[in-house]
Formats: structure tokens, C-alpha cells, sequence
């Protein structure tokens, strides 16, 4: 299986993976692949269409502060 090399990579950004990946007991590696899946799925819409659905279902609401 090929593998995927990601350098320079900000130091925070590595922390908090590792932070998420132990919430959710799993290694930072498996994280990564599932952060990855996740984000190239195919069907799934983009986060332009994904924000244009949320404007819709919130139209007409009233929200405060």
C-alpha cells in the first residue's frame, strides 16, 4: 500500500491531531487516514454547498446575541 509523506507541518497542527486522535482512542496515523477519507469522499459536497444548505435552513430565523 503506498504511503504519504506530509513535511512541514506547523507543530500545533501535529499536537492537536494527536490530541483528537487520543479522544477518540486511535493512533494520530489512523486520524490522519480518516481526516483524509473523510475530506476526499466522493458525493460529498463541497463547503460551499454545505454553507449555502446551512443559510437556507436558517433563513426567516431570528437569532440574538
Amino acid at each position: 500500500m503506498p504511503q504519504l509523506l506530509v513535511r512541514k507541518v506547523d507543530e500545533d497542527l501535529v499536537a492537536r491531531l494527536k490530541r483528537r486522535a487520543a479522544r477518540a482512542g486511535r493512533s494520530a496515523e489512523a486520524e490522519h487516514r480518516l481526516i483524509l477519507e473523510d475530506a476526499l469522499r466522493p458525493g460529498k459536497p463541497s463547503f460551499a454547498e454545505r454553507a449555502r444548505r446551512h443559510r437556507e435552513a436558517l433563513r426567516g430565523r431570528v437569532h440574538s446575541d
